[in-house]
C-alpha cells in the first residue's frame, strides 16, 4: 500500500513538474516572439499570431499520436469549409498571366508597398514549365499537370482548393494558403489554374 502511494506521489509530482516546465517554456517562447520581431512597413506583428492550424502544426506533442491524427482530420475539415469557389463560376483564366504570377515572388514583405501586386512564387517549390531551369523541389513537379490528370470538373475543383487552401487536404502542408490569406486574388488564382490546366498552356504540351 505504501509502495503504491509512493509511486502515485512520484507520478503526480512528475506530471506537475512537466506542466510547470511546459508553462515556463510557453511563457519564454511568447516573450521571445514578442521581443524578437518588430512591425516594419506592411509587415505587421499580426503575422506571428498563429491560428488553430498553425498552432497544431507547431506542437511536437501532436506528432505520431492518435490524438494528433484525429485533430489533423478536424483541422482539414475546418480549412476545407473555409474555401470559396470562384464567384463567377470560372476556374480558368489566362495562362500567360499565370506564368508571370508563378515566376514572381514579390509582395507582402516589409520592402513592398501596400499596392504591390503579390506573386505566387510557385517555382520556389515546384517544377512547372520545362523552359524554366531554376525551381525548387519541396513540392511535386507540375509539368504536364492537366495532360496527366485530365480536365474534368473534379480536377478543376481539387486544383482550385489546393491553390486556395492546401491544408484542406494536408493539415500541415508547407504550401501557402493563397486564397485563405488573400495572398492572391480570385483572378490571379484563375490565371495560375490556366497555367496548370489550359490545354494550350506550355505546361501541357
Amino acid at each position: 500500500m505504501r509502495t503504491k502511494l509512493f509511486l502515485s506521489f512520484v507520478l503526480l509530482a512528475g506530471l506537475n513538474s512537466f506542466v510547470i516546465a511546459q508553462t515556463s517554456f510557453d511563457t519564454k517562447f511568447q516573450k521571445m516572439m514578442s521581443e524578437g520581431f518588430r512591425a516594419e512597413g506592411i509587415a505587421g506583428l499580426d503575422r506571428i499570431r498563429q491560428d488553430e492550424t498553425q498552432k497544431f502544426c507547431s506542437d511536437p506533442k501532436q506528432i505520431n499520436t492518435k490524438q494528433g491524427a484525429a485533430k489533423a482530420i478536424e483541422i482539414q475539415k475546418i480549412n476545407m469549409a473555409s474555401i470559396m469557389q470562384p464567384t463567377d463560376g470560372k476556374y480558368i483564366g489566362d495562362w500567360k498571366s499565370g506564368e508571370a504570377i508563378a515566376q514572381s515572388g514579390r509582395g507582402a514583405t516589409w520592402t513592398d508597398k501596400a499596392d504591390t501586386v503579390n506573386g505566387g512564387g510557385c517555382y520556389n517549390c515546384h517544377e512547372i514549365n520545362k523552359k524554366e531551369i531554376s525551381y525548387g523541389n519541396i513540392g511535386p513537379s507540375l509539368w504536364n499537370y492537366g495532360k496527366n490528370r485530365g480536365y474534368s470538373q473534379e480536377v478543376l475543383v481539387y486544383t482550385w482548393n489546393r491553390i486556395n487552401n492546401s491544408k484542406a487536404y494536408n493539415a500541415c502542408s508547407n504550401m501557402p494558403r493563397f486564397g485563405h490569406f488573400k495572398l492572391l486574388t480570385q483572378e490571379q488564382m484563375q490565371d495560375v489554374m490556366a497555367l496548370l490546366l489550359d490545354p494550350q498552356s506550355p505546361v501541357n504540351q
